[in-house]
């Protein structure tokens, strides 16, 4: 593999400990952390581009308050406009880049790329959604009442494609296979369970019935001459779909329900024939799965674990020239086609903590890197035309704006937004001391950061408190401000205020790092990351020369973070001496049921291997809880529901534990909306750190 450097990579070193101890933003205070408007202000969220490419639309609040609203900047990040939501409709693109297709009033409406010359091409008393334009760019497939259909933009027609009976299930729009053919979905959940979250705060108590399950999905290819369809699989799996232009080919990437096993599947339509071209399979389970035909030609782009790290592969569509182009100890996290002989992409090649953004040469496997400023970039988006990519940017202490860069002149990272409101420097920010360590088994490096108190002197010992990052396949230890953790982030900096070391390790199960450090924890979740938290810990006891006071360890987290605070209390008594669980997996069985996409591929069927779940659910432990525990968790909690929380705290009462709280909150799902209840959440949390911990 062959590669070139644009620019200098900058290499930052580690700084002393001391040096961090030089700052901790005195004045922050939990009101501030929690109520609006918001310290860091809001973070803009791209939605799209306009019909001509000349500017960006976003959701933002430019008063740091929750509420959003729809702006827009010019393609120089210039000229920030406050948009009415109901004079913009977002577009989709047609592949010649002429004209746009939108819905709006019950209608579908094409216009010229600028806007102009609106027309309307579709009325009807259902809701159209799904648009797609035909790759010749004549046609719009669309999903209305559960069918699909099609319209011809250039002559008043219309024709319906499916005709689903009462109790069928919807038909989902998947792509178009050349001009005359579509490629469909069905999903059938009749198969489902219903599972219940009840709500109470209105006058009647609302059942709150969900159905959850994973479905039967059936795909097909539609032609427009015939009404019968052509099933190209059926059953029980999770398979993303891709057809060539030219529409002979299409790609299926089957996956079986548990994600153990995947095979790349290549249908041609003109022989009546399918190959499979790839094939994975593992003990752990399948993860990254991305998969893209060439925009013009058979050629077909993937992203696969297989040699243990997520890379990007090509294969022709006849199976021949398997290529894995990209390989090493390091992660592609998206990829995607700029034409027919090269693909951009993002890795952590740099650094675990870094990612940078390359473009491939698919004919000699030559990597080309556009970006040297050192930063964490992700939330990546490739412009309709294919010349510009947008994303989100940061650094240390630095919240994400989104910036473009021009990949036909990539020399300069465009700023598209600026959204940090100037107050946020005025904080005192500590800068997070960001680590590699080896853990137990000589083997397992893990990543951490580490802050340290106010007025920190290396010669005494402090207190400790271990936050740990949610939803298990996540990275949070990264050199940048953290996008699903700020409010945690700007909390822990109240903690060394404080007088609290703060510590975070993205233990085994974290993304990022390779398909058997995520996997590892196949089977028994919990175990392996104590053992890395655990080793964090000593790590850090070593590193400051003996500041951390090992017999006053707090730990907190919410959902899976949740679950691990909890875990931990009897899974390693002797080194934590008090939890705070927020929403917390108290009960894996219980989530198997409300989320089996998640549960199923980590710990199996609860049925088939109960002692799996046993050994993972807090639950299992309860009884043996020797330190003291604090449970918050919303009463509309939709993901983890609340009876995870009851029936933790029942068999606590059972067994006489009365050292335990609970709080509930009778309006907040599994992510709280109310800034309210975010301030009373954390208010308890550090009453509770500062009763259990300080001597």
């Amino acid at each position: 593999m062959k590669r070139f450097l644009f620019s200098l990579i900058l290499l930052v070193g580690f700084i002393p400990s001391t040096i961090f101890s030089q700052s901790v933003p005195t004045d922050l205070t939990l009101k501030k952390i929690f109520l609006e408007p918001m310290i860091p202000g809001i973070r803009p969220n791209f939605e799209f581009v306009s019909g001509d490419q000349s500017r960006i639309f976003f959701e933002w609040n430019d008063s740091s308050y929750f509420e959003t609203g729809l702006y827009s900047v010019d393609w120089d990040g210039n000229n920030l406009e406050d948009v009415e939501d109901d004079d913009i409709h977002r577009p989709v693109h047609s592949p010649d880049g002429s004209k746009i297709a939108y819905t709006k009033d019950d209608g579908i409406f094409i216009a010229e790329a600028d806007g102009s010359n609106e027309q309307m091409i579709v009325q009807s008393q259902d809701s159209e959604y799904g648009l797609e334009w035909s790759p010749d760019s004549q046609k719009l497939a669309f999903v209305m009442d559960g069918n699909v259909w099609v319209t011809n933009v250039h002559s008043p027609s219309i024709q319906q494609i499916t005709k689903k009976g009462d109790d069928d299930p919807n038909f989902s729009l998947s792509s178009w296979a050349g001009n005359e053919k579509l490629v469909l979905s069905q999903y059938d959940y009749s198969g489902a369970r219903t599972i219940y979250f009840p709500e109470y705060v209105d006058e009647f108590v609302v059942p709150g019935g969900n159905s959850r399950g994973i479905p039967e999905v059936s795909v097909y290819v539609a032609s427009f001459d015939t009404t019968a369809l052509d099933t190209l699989v059926t059953g029980l799996h999770r398979s993303s779909l891709s057809a060539s232009h030219d529409g002979r080919y299409v790609a299926i990437d089957w996956a079986d329900a548990p994600l153990k096993h995947r095979k790349i599947i290549i249908h041609d339509l003109q022989e009546d024939s399918k190959t499979v071209v790839f094939e994975d399979s593992t003990d752990g389970w399948i993860d990254e799965r991305e998969m893209e035909f060439a925009p013009e030609g058979d050629q077909l782009f993937f992203l696969s674990e297989k040699d243990g790290w997520n890379h990007i592969y090509t294969v022709h569509a006849d199976g021949s020239d398997l290529t894995q182009h990209t390989e090493g100890d390091y992660y592609v996290p998206w990829a995607e086609w700029l034409d027919d002989e090269s693909i951009v992409f993002a890795s952590n090649e740099e650094d675990y903590g870094v990612r940078h953004i390359y473009t491939l040469d698919v004919d000699d496997s030559a990597v080309y890197q556009l970006t040297d400023e050192e930063a964490y970039r992700y939330q990546f988006y490739l412009t309709p035309d294919r010349s510009s990519l947008i994303y989100a940017k940061t650094f240390f202490n630095q919240p994400y704006d989104l910036y473009r860069l021009d990949l036909e002149d990539p020399d300069e990272e465009i700023q598209l937004t600026n959204s940090v409101p100037e107050s946020f420097y005025d904080y005192d920010w500590q800068q997070e001391e960001y680590v590699r360590f080896t853990g137990r088994d000589g083997e397992t490096e893990l990543s951490a950061s580490l802050l340290y108190p106010l007025d920190y002197d290396e010669t005494k010992e402090y207190p400790v408190v271990v936050f740990v990052h949610g939803a298990g396949s996540l990275q949070n230890v990264y050199k940048g401000w953290s996008n699903n953790y700020w409010r945690e982030y700007m909390f822990n900096q109240l903690l060394n205020k404080h007088g609290f070391i703060v510590l975070e390790v993205d233990y085994r199960h974290s993304l990022g790092y390779g398909r058997d450090f995520r996997a590892d924890v196949t089977n028994w979740m919990g175990k392996y990351e104590t053992e890395d938290i655990v080793d964090g810990l000593d790590w850090a006891e070593e590193h400051t020369g003996g500041a951390l006071d090992l017999d006053r360890v707090g730990i907190y987290g919410g959902s899976y973070g949740g679950f691990m605070s909890l875990y931990v209390l009897t899974a390693a008594p002797e080194r934590f001496h008090a939890g705070a669980g927020l929403r917390s997996v108290t009960n894996w069985r219980n989530y198997y049921y409300a989320n089996p996409w998640y549960t199923l591929p980590r710990l199996g069927d609860p049925e088939e291997v109960p002692e799996h779940y046993d050994q993972s659910s807090p639950l299992t432990y309860a009884d043996e809880l020797k330190h003291p525990a604090l449970l918050l968790h919303g009463l509309e909690d939709d993901n983890v529901g609340f009876q995870d929380a009851v029936q933790y705290i029942e068999k606590l009462i059972q067994s006489g534990n009365e050292d335990f709280d609970m709080m509930m909150y009778p309006s907040e799902p599994h992510s709280f909306t109310d800034a309210d209840s975010w301030y009373d959440e954390y208010r308890r949390i550090f009453e509770f750190f500062e009763e259990e911990l300080k001597e």
